[in-house]
């Protein structure tokens, strides 16, 4: 493993000193064999897209996926360049804003936990910079589902940590924010929720994108435990390169939401953002493998 890592780290170093603008070259060589020869998971994108977007045709469909197959590959050019952006060169590229209210809304609020919902969509990736931005004071961390390849979650570990960020292991989540609560440390962590938990973890299921969908509840659940403020990451690609993340806020007091109502909002924000502009989503994502038809037949057969 430990060869592999580092041969992998290597090649994408050096591959990372290209400038951007040729590597977007790169990009656009690499999507012609990936769209059309290996055809990466062309089936579920289809599906997904299909299934999101009934009232698109066929034309509209394809376009869209056409478009975020570039998109794809002009991310893992752009993730490849993380491994020697400057903070400047990051900072000019991924901006904020809405990060000074978060601040202000912990200071007048006395709490110490910002919680921010975030989905698989524009460069993700680089979102975690967001501790650039905030003072040291503040400590940032987002939770990360690890890769089962240990190598290529080495080397996604080294990625984020770069930013100053801690990564926190989702089966670590709850015991590593109560111990930043016992020592009242001011903490703003972002979580990714919009991927298909397993069967042990659906417990809510919401309307999205036209389908019956589960979501990860556990954001909603620590937040009210611990009083978190909670916000939503609301991301734009303004162009090739450049992205904006508007930080809006979605409530200071997550306890007065009834069950699962803060779930429903952020899947509501998601798939507004979503709609805005469609490529941008993760769409190779086997998002619907799991379905409440399915879910109900084994809880009726455990009842």
């Amino acid at each position: 493993m430990k060869l592999l890592y580092y041969f992998i780290f290597c090649g994408w170093f050096l591959l990372s000193l290209i400038p951007l603008p040729v590597l977007y070259v790169v990009s656009d060589v690499l999507y012609f064999p990936l769209y059309y020869v290996v055809r990466y998971r062309r089936k579920i994108v289809r599906k997904n897209l299909e299934g999101s977007f009934p009232e698109k045709t066929p034309e509209e469909i394809v376009r869209i996926e056409k478009k975020f197959y570039r998109f794809f590959c002009d991310c893992v050019v752009e993730n490849i360049k993380l491994f020697s952006m400057s903070q400047k060169q990051v900072m000019r590229r991924m901006t904020f804003s809405g990060a000074d209210d978060m601040v202000a809304d912990l200071a007048a609020t006395g709490k110490n936990f910002c919680f921010i919902y975030l989905g698989h969509y524009c460069n993700w990736e680089w979102i975690a910079s967001l501790a650039y931005w905030y003072p040291d004071s503040i400590h940032c961390g987002q939770i990360y589902h690890p890769l089962y390849n240990r190598a290529f979650d080495k080397l996604f570990l080294y990625l984020r940590n770069r930013f100053g960020g801690e990564c926190i292991p989702m089966k670590e989540t709850l015991r590593r924010i109560i111990t930043l609560k016992r020592q009242k440390q001011p903490t703003m962590i972002g979580f990714i929720a919009d991927q298909a938990p397993k069967w042990n973890s659906v417990h809510h299921w919401t309307k999205f994108l036209h389908r019956d969908t589960s979501f990860f509840i556990g954001t909603e659940q620590i937040s009210k435990q611990v009083g978190a403020v909670v916000y939503f990451a609301d991301v734009k690609r303004i162009k090739r390169g450049y992205y904006h993340c508007e930080l809006k806020r979605m409530t200071l007091s997550p306890e007065e939401y009834p069950d699962y109502g803060l779930t429903d909002c952020y899947a509501a924000m998601l798939e507004e953002m979503i709609h805005r502009e469609p490529a941008y989503w993760l769409w190779s994502h086997n998002r619907w493998k799991r379905t409440k038809e399915e879910w109900e037949r084994r809880q009726n057969e455990h009842v």
